[in-house]
């Protein structure tokens, strides 16, 4: 459990991690942008890696969140609406895939897709025209998924993108499974 004093050293830390990965967790940079000293961090904390675990629960947490809210979700509008909320947690699961060498940030990535996938599965397989073809969507699913943290940026994940992006991969999915054989 976070205690309110722990707080704005997980936000601005997980944040940071977001736009920066593993390089923007510095505690002289967290404790200027929190307002205290570096004692106070390591008083929270006892180090860095302790840090980084707490934030890797707190993403966690997170995903649990956004999961709830995406098996509720019914269109791809109010998905979209989802994603811009959580746009700082899908930059955290990006920093996650791009530093996977790490097995703690490989688990968590994991972790964090295997809560959010099922979740995500139904309103995903409607948007793109499959949703009778609940295997063949969650195929999809994992081919984009890769294409989708290798094109998101603090700038790029916006209502605009997101709407073209999911209106390329129906076209995508609408040809590939309508060909003549």
């Amino acid at each position: 459990m976070t205690s309110p004093v722990q707080g704005p050293w997980i936000d601005l830390g997980y944040q940071s991690f977001a736009r920066e990965g593993p390089a923007g967790l510095k505690v002289e940079q967290l404790a200027r942008a929190v307002g205290k000293n570096k004692s106070s961090f390591y008083h929270h904390f006892a180090d860095l890696d302790t840090f980084t675990e707490v934030l890797l629960d707190h993403h966690l947490n997170q995903a649990r969140v956004m999961a709830h809210k995406e098996v509720a979700c019914q269109s791809r509008d109010e998905l979209i609406e989802i994603i811009l909320d959580h746009k700082v947690d899908l930059l955290f699961n990006r920093q996650l895939r791009i530093h996977r060498q790490h097995p703690g940030f490989a688990a968590c990535f994991e972790r964090t897709n295997q809560i959010t996938g099922p979740a995500f599965l139904g309103i995903w397989a409607k948007i793109i025209g499959l949703s009778s073809q609940t295997h063949l969507a969650e195929l999809v699913l994992q081919l984009s998924m890769e294409n989708f943290f290798l094109q998101i940026t603090e700038a790029t994940l916006n209502e605009s993108w997101l709407q073209d992006y999911f209106q390329r991969l129906k076209a995508t999915v609408s040809a590939l499974t309508h060909r003549d054989h």
